[in-house]
């Protein structure tokens, strides 16, 4: 369902992904991690089709280097700051796909359907007629959450879902990510520095390291390795092969 095959890309003279290869199948939940500035975003926006790798391939929904408004209606994405519409109803920034293009819902149908995504993440009816302002942060990504669920997609991306947030909200996003991706049959890829996430969340851990995959496992294996570059970041060493001063 989501896969790439021998990715690079660079800016200028920095290399970012040098030969980026994995595949994830359908119903798994992928969880990247890595140092900052290691590529991981580059990577994300390579599979949404934001970016165009400079050579090698993705795969998404069984579409091959899709275009962004060709793959929109086969990817939900939770955004790190939720990226809510600041002048319009949380309804609208749950539904605002779906009441565009060709088959759009029509309003009433559009708030129902927000109503109902927002009920499973935890946030009852009144919340639809409120601004984002007006919620705090681990309401806005439940929000951002019920967004990404809102057309029932088959993957799902999520860019940091803790930042941000206090211990205790962080383990409900994660549970609801969890429960959602389990009751979706969907796969998922999610981008993270938080270990709790990676307890929770994920299947499978892959490490993103000199711009490659340099490890891949179960998620008990990822814990337990004695691997010295995972072991440096899952324990957040600050000696080790991974440079602190980057």
């Amino acid at each position: 369902m989501i896969s790439a095959d021998n990715l690079f890309k660079g800016f200028g003279p920095k290399q970012v992904l040098r030969g980026v290869s994995f595949d994830v199948p359908k119903g798994e939940s992928l969880v990247v991690i890595g140092g900052s500035g290691t590529g991981k975003s580059v990577l994300l926006k390579c599979l949404l089709g934001l970016e165009r790798p400079d050579s090698g391939s993705v795969e998404v929904a069984g579409l091959r280097n899709p275009r962004p408004q060709v793959l929109a209606a086969q990817v939900g994405m939770l955004f790190q700051g939720a990226a809510l519409f600041d002048s319009i109803p949380v309804w609208q920034n749950i539904a605002f796909r779906l009441m565009r293009g060709p088959g759009r819902l029509r309003a009433p149908e559009a708030k129902a359907l927000a109503i109902e995504k927002l009920a499973r993440v935890g946030l009852d009816k009144a919340t639809a007629d409120l601004f984002p302002a007006e919620l705090s942060g681990g309401m806005q990504k439940r929000v951002g959450l019920a967004r990404a669920i809102a057309g029932d997609p088959p993957v799902l991306f999520f860019d940091e879902p803790t930042a941000g947030l206090d211990p205790i909200m962080s383990a409900v996003i994660n549970a609801l990510i969890r429960e959602i991706v389990t009751e979706m049959g969907a796969t998922a890829l999610t981008i993270t520095h938080d270990m709790r996430t990676l307890r929770d969340v994920a299947d499978r851990v892959a490490m993103l390291h000199e711009g490659r995959f340099y490890w891949q496992g179960t998620t008990d294996e990822a814990l337990t390795t004695d691997d010295p570059v995972m072991r440096q970041f899952t324990e957040g060493r600050t000696t080790g092969p991974i440079p602190t001063l980057r």
